[in-house]
């Protein structure tokens, strides 16, 4: 029976941001930590060396584990730091030693001078940090909002040309059967009717892709999970492709069925073979390899073209960015990244490498259905040609 999985929604129930700079608890029991432990091991470091050290020395020693509760935890673990401090250096160091008695003014104006150094100090660099905090947070939105534009403008820009290509095509094959000016032949009436399909047909695909984006971004993709034959996926696909002369596809006798949506993974296939067309030399088709490793099933896309700098290899997941492809063919850029989601959604992963020689793989990894038999056997697949029955 096959599985029906909707993608969850990632973010189902979401959390009020917290104030600007604030620190997770788990940064203030850090910070909590350090003003009890830091304070107490510089102290016993400080006693073995009693006898080297003056107490104003000691006094502005037993400032720093304030200095670094802050920075850790903030305010409120600083203070704790700054008081722990100065009853350690009452207790352990101030005249007479190791009793609560302090002799002589100047040092109680000392420990009370520590006291007001290590709060002042506490609360000087947790109001530095945190302002180095919100300058980061800042930052960080600064950066999200100006993505968020980049691709508002891609899309604009992606859509508007690819929107109005095909409306405008289809528009001019529909003025033209209305003419009244024109005599057409049957030949010239089939051919504009079939212009028309054809633009439409290309309009209905954008904005398929379009909505199915929408979808595994709101995680409300129906996906139908059963045994796949990929084999039988690759046939499909390549059937799709009209632009596809030759693929070859890879030996992989002991490649079970995997645990996919037969119709998504089709277009997943579909579009990676497509992109790779587009981009390997002549003479050099894709090629497809499957293989079994690590408890998944991978299909891998290998061309020989130009390929992708490392650093460079997630931006072509992003919607909307062709990485300066201006091929009005290519589409607005939604392939790669409908790709990735569908996959994903399918419980696997789509991964770039590169291809020994020059050029892309693109690997798609998915789990092997239970009890699945081999398929995708070795050999060429020409256009036209029925697919190799397995032995």
């Amino acid at each position: 029976m096959p599985d029906l999985a909707v993608t969850p929604d990632p973010t189902p129930h979401p959390t009020p941001d917290p104030p600007p700079g604030s620190l997770s608890r788990r940064r203030w029991a850090s910070g909590l930590a350090v003003a009890v432990v830091l304070p107490t091991l510089l102290s016993a470091g400080l006693v073995v060396l009693d006898d080297r050290l003056d107490l104003a020395t000691q006094a502005l020693l037993l400032v720093l584990p304030t200095v670094v509760a802050a920075l850790v935890g903030g305010l409120a673990p600083a203070v704790v730091a700054a008081v722990l401090g100065s009853v350690l250096l009452a207790y352990l160091f101030t005249p007479p030693e190791r009793t609560w008695e302090v002799a002589g003014a100047t040092n109680v104006v000392g420990l009370v001078v520590q006291l007001a150094v290590g709060l002042s100090t506490a609360a000087a660099v947790d109001l530095a940090a945190r302002r180095a905090r919100q300058a980061e947070e800042a930052e960080t939105r600064r950066r999200a909002l100006a993505a968020v534009d980049r691709t508002r403008t891609a899309l604009l820009a992606a859509v508007g040309h690819d929107l109005r290509t095909p409306l405008a095509a289809a528009g001019a094959s529909i003025a033209t059967l209305r003419s009244d000016d024109l005599r057409l032949s049957d030949a010239n009436t089939a051919e504009l009717l079939e212009g028309a399909q054809q633009s439409l047909d290309r309009l209905g695909a954008l904005v398929a892709d379009l909505l199915d984006v929408s979808r595994l971004r709101a995680g409300a993709m129906a996906v139908v999970l059963q045994p796949v034959d990929l084999e039988e996926v690759c046939a499909r696909a390549l059937d799709d492709l009209a632009a596809a002369a030759t693929v070859t596809l890879g030996r992989a006798a002991d490649v079970p069925d995997v645990r996919a949506d037969p119709g998504l993974l089709e277009r997943v296939v579909v579009n990676l073979v497509a992109n790779a067309l587009r981009h390997t030399p002549g003479g050099r088709p894709p090629r497809l390899v499957a293989r079994r490793t690590d408890g998944m099933v991978e299909l891998r896309v290998v061309d020989h073209g130009p390929g992708i700098p490392a650093e460079r290899r997630e931006e072509v997941f992003a919607p909307f960015q062709r990485l300066g492809d201006t091929d009005p063919a290519s589409g607005i850029g939604l392939g790669l990244a409908l790709s990735r989601g569908l996959v994903e959604a399918m419980g696997g992963t789509l991964l770039p490498e590169d291809t020994p020689g020059g050029g892309l793989t693109m690997v798609v990894a998915l789990r092997p259905a239970p009890g699945g038999h081999a398929g995708l056997v070795p050999g060429r697949r020409e256009r036209g040609e029925t697919p190799e029955a397995s032995p």
